[in-house]
């Protein structure tokens, strides 16, 4: 054995059980399966090129080394990122371990209370500092919240405004620079007109239907904004606000002066910088806007006894469900990150983070302090953490970098210094001995940190905050470290069992891959630092880009969209801009089949298209015909089909090169979903089959874990042709020659993350990723035969073979009174974590057991379908009380003294032999999803309740 290999261990099958798959497939090669399973005229005739794979020892010496290519200064940059301490008990237990960080989103929710719980301490943390009445579990990143913001008021106009299409957007000057290039981004597609100025002069006129300003703003001056919002309410034009999450320690919180939505990022709640991402943003708004907040949300029910629950709350508002009518297209949060800064709220308590963001202001008022006695000018009256001083910025950027100092300089006459949680009494005086420096003036020693005077009274804080239990009793390391195990031991994870989740492809996130996340050289790096300190990160990054290029078939990368919805619309966008470059601005035509993601729909119209749906033919694929009479319908207009290859029904489509030529031919652009890239790496690619851009997401098929439901990563790859319109930056120039405006916050979006995707490359290599893909297929298809006669697949490729993944009907088993969520339910009571339910099929389970899925564990999980099939053919629609019914069956049931179901506890808890030697315990029976609407209670019950229980 090869133990060198890292494919070797990232491939479950051994080579021993090689025959024994082969024959129950019925192939004599994986070469013949292959070639049975994908289109003659796609397959790649040459090898992609990819440097030679590197064992797990060389790759961890390889990315030591380009670490050291990062100068991490002491960066007082801020803009929305500050350098934040992460206690090593969450590090540890949460960041480095694999039960927190391979978990899947929390559909299943009996298998999820864990999580569950974690993210509703974090809403409550949310609602709480913002003083809001209700939160989601958290978006992708600041500027895509402030987007989002943007869409929800515009969406809750006031009937009149509709009416007079009042369609203006005040932006106030004080905004972060890329939220603002992301407000343009996303403005202009849906009809709203972006104005710019400041909120002092702002004339409230009818014409407004919304408005959004920084708290503090860009400059670190903290504004008033308690008369403007008065006004504004007054003439019905709803206030969104962008709030740094630790000032609203310090200051008083937006909801208690009356707007409507408050977003921000919670990155500097003990979330490593990590060159921009991946980090989770906060969206709060008021409960008469539930139905209209993207995201997730987080709500408490009950189960089957009436006990507490948690589930994922109004899902009816999300994008796969509502399609083109959908608001958003999140499809993914920042579940990880989200649980992290939860916890470092829960940690450090409201005392805790009082002490910090006092801390904060203090340093700041003393450096301000000290740089006056140096007879230098202050500018910002008011702030909390950032002080503006006015001097030749030209030199002091000179001087700093040489002494490894990074500042923000807005201005050649401005000195912009933003202080973190980090900083410390050493650091100030190495400030003042360089501004000393540079004005010729004798430095001197601070020796004490003042009491801060920068927030007036009037903005002060005084509402109280985290004030449930939770808060308020895990302050110990032995505490909080105990706190979070009975959480995780809620979770079924990657480390339990398999998740064979079809279209999610929950493959082997390898500790390898993991390791360098925790580094301090990649962690600590801000995302707008000159990109000569960031050596290590632009090779790295500008070499995931060449790989997947490569990888892809086409000629260019763009790494910034930080989520697979992100990266549908950017890719979109893409598309849109290349049209308008070439005069056809009247291309807004998007054909979409109807077996498509739910997300496809709904990005296409935040692009500013209209959705033309095409027809499946009975067999799952794309109906060529309704295809083309409708590129024809449309050719003058055509902008783009949007298609998933393989498709979602788990079928290389023969046609696809037909399909691509005949909107080429009718004018429009083709855009290839890579949530099925897993099917294609280094067997056929986007290029092969006509595309002209696809994203990725490496969530997926590159190996960066699930996290509980983020963090994900979505770049999109394009033909030549799309090349110059790649997304830039406004701080740091990236993108094309004729770029367009932001898809994300940060330049290289969840730079950190693309860590993970550039060691499974590395590792693998050329070989192991066609390896990879021939296994994936393989497996697939292994558990097609070994399912048949207990369940139908319901679509196959032309010689019978699925890609991937398959769709198993379960449809016919309501004759015995049984759903498709039975089986889901039942599951669990074998360990498992039910695959995909009812899409893209109603009534249906999309299975995906990944190349990383050992024979063995594929035989459990067959055996476990087979099992419950024969408890289907026992069950009867007229008697409810059965084993399919009644699951998940919790430990609280078997150990009760009394029994009342028609089968033993055997049956119930270890309905077959494996099961007991790895029993996975669901903490709550099936949960009440229509109670737990009805009812909606998103946050931690107050502490009261705590004392009257």
């Amino acid at each position: 054995m090869n133990t060198d290999s890292f494919a070797l261990r990232h491939i479950g099958p051994r080579r021993k059980d090689l025959d024994k798959m082969l024959k129950t497939v019925g192939v004599e090669t994986i070469d013949q399966l292959i070639f049975e399973t994908i289109p003659d005229d796609i397959r790649l005739e040459k090898d992609i090129k990819l440097d030679t794979a590197m064992s797990e020892q060389e790759y961890l010496e390889h990315i030591t080394e380009l670490s050291s290519k990062n100068q991490v200064f002491k960066t007082y940059i801020g803009l929305g990122y500050h350098q934040s301490i992460t206690p090593p008990v969450i590090q540890r237990n949460i960041l480095e371990n694999p039960g927190w960080y391979t978990a899947y989103t929390p559909y299943q929710a009996e298998i999820a209370q864990g999580r569950l719980e974690a993210l509703l301490n974090y809403q409550t943390m949310v609602t709480d500092l913002t003083g809001m009445e209700l939160a989601n579990a958290s978006l992708l990143d600041e500027s895509t919240a402030a987007a989002e913001a943007m869409a929800l008021l515009f969406a809750v106009r006031e009937r009149e405004q509709k009416k007079n299409n009042a369609n203006k957007f005040f932006v106030s000057e004080e905004i972060l620079p890329q939220t603002l290039s992301l407000l343009e981004t996303r403005s202009t597609p849906i009809g709203v007109e972006l104005v710019i100025g400041n909120h002092e002069d702002f004339d409230f006129s009818e014409e407004f239907f919304g408005a959004i300003l920084q708290y503090p703003g860009k400059s670190g001056k903290v504004h008033d904004y308690k008369s403007f919002v008065a006004k504004a309410n007054d003439h019905q034009i709803k206030v969104a606000v962008a709030a740094d999450i630790l000032s609203l320690v310090k200051l008083e919180a937006p909801g208690n002066f009356g707007v409507d939505v408050v977003v921000g990022t919670t990155q500097r709640f003990g979330i490593p910088l990590g060159y921009g991402g991946p980090h989770a943003a906060y969206f709060a708004t008021k409960e008469a806007y539930k139905r209209n907040i993207p995201g997730r949300i987080i709500g408490v029910t009950k189960d089957t006894n009436g006990n507490r629950a948690l589930r994922m709350a109004l899902q009816t508002r999300e994008q796969h469900i509502k399609r083109d009518k959908a608001t958003s297209n999140i499809c993914t949060a920042q579940v990880l990150l989200a649980v992290m800064a939860g916890m470092y709220g829960v940690y450090h308590g409201p005392n805790g983070l009082e002490y910090i963001a006092s801390k904060v202001h203090n340093h700041a008022a003393t450096l301000a302090d000290a740089l006056e006695k140096l007879g230098l000018y202050q500018a910002n009256e008011t702030y909390f953490d950032t002080i503006a001083i006015k001097t030749d910025a030209t030199k002091i950027k000179f001087l700093s970098e040489a002494k490894e100092i990074n500042f923000y300089y807005p201005d050649d006459e401005t000195v912009a210094i933003s202080i973190n949680e980090t900083t410390t009494l050493k650091d100030l005086n190495k400030i003042v001995a360089l501004f000393a420096e540079a004005t010729n003036k004798d430095s001197f020693k601070i020796t004490d940190i003042k009491e801060g005077t920068g927030i007036p009274e009037s903005i002060a804080r005084h509402s109280a905050f985290l004030t449930n239990d939770v808060f308020n009793s895990y302050h110990s390391e032995t505490e909080l470290m105990r706190y979070i195990k009975r959480l995780e031991r809620k979770d079924l994870a990657l480390n339990h069992s398999m998740i064979s989740l079809g279209s999610c492809t929950m493959k082997l996130n390898a500790a390898a891959e993991m390791l360098p996340l925790s580094d301090p050289m990649w962690g600590n790096m801000h995302p707008f630092v000159p990109t000569e300190q960031a050596g290590g990160y632009q090779f790295m990054l500008k070499k995931l880009e060449e790989q997947l290029t490569e990888i892809t078939g086409f000629a260019g990368t763009s790494l910034q969209p930080n989520s697979g919805a992100q990266g549908e619309y950017a890719g979109l966008m893409v598309i849109r801009a290349y049209h308008e470059s070439r005069g056809d601005t009247h291309r807004n035509i998007c054909l979409i089949p109807s077996s498509a993601h739910g997300t496809n729909p709904a990005s296409a119209v935040m692009a500013g298209m209209k959705v033309v749906v095409t027809k499946a033919t009975e067999e799952g694929n794309i109906d060529v015909d309704d295809l083309r009479a409708k590129a024809e319908e449309h050719k003058d207009n055509l902008a783009a089909l949007m298609v998933t290859y393989p498709s979602t029904h788990g079928v290389y489509e023969s046609a696809i090169k037909e399909i691509t030529s005949l909107i080429h031919e009718n004018g429009g652009q083709v855009y290839m979903d890579g949530a099925n890239m897993n099917a294609q790496v280094a067997l056929t690619n986007p290029g092969a089959i006509g595309a002209d851009v696809c994203h990725l997401n490496l969530h997926k098929t590159f190996a960066i874990p699930h996290g509980g439901g983020g963090p994900g990563v979505g770049p999109i790859c394009v033909a030549k042709q799309l090349v110059p319109f790649l997304p830039t930056n406004p701080v740091i120039e990236t993108g094309g020659d004729h770029a367009i405006t932001a898809i994300s916050g940060a330049p290289w979006g969840s730079a950190l993350a693309c860590l993970i995707s550039y060691a499974y490359i590395c590792m693998l290599g050329e070989n192991g990723l066609k390896k990879s893909t021939q296994y994936a297929i393989l497996n697939a298809n292994y558990i097609k035969e070994r399912l048949k006669g207990s369940y139908e697949v319901l679509y196959a490729g032309e010689r019978g073979r699925a890609a991937h993944e398959m769709i198993i009907d379960c449809r016919p088993f309501k004759a015995n009174g049984i759903e498709v969520v039975d089986i889901a339910k039942r599951l669990m009571d074998y360990g498992f974590h039910a695959p995909t339910v009812s899409f893209p099929v109603a009534g249906t389970m999309m299975i995906e057991p990944t190349e990383s899925e050992s024979v063995e564990e594929l035989d459990r999980f067959c055996e476990a379908m087979i099992s419950i099939r024969k408890e289907i053919d026992a069950s009867n629609k007229d008697e409810a009380n059965n084993l399919l019914k009644n699951a998940p069956h919790t430990q609280a049931m078997l150990t009760a003294d009394t029994w009342e179901f028609p089968y033993t506890r055997q049956q119930a808890a270890f309905p077959l032999e494996y099961v007991s030697d790895n029993k996975f315990w669901p903490s709550v029976r099936r949960v009440d999803d229509a109670y737990g609407d009805r009812n909606l209670i998103c946050t931690c019950a107050p502490i009261e309740a705590y004392m009257e229980a």
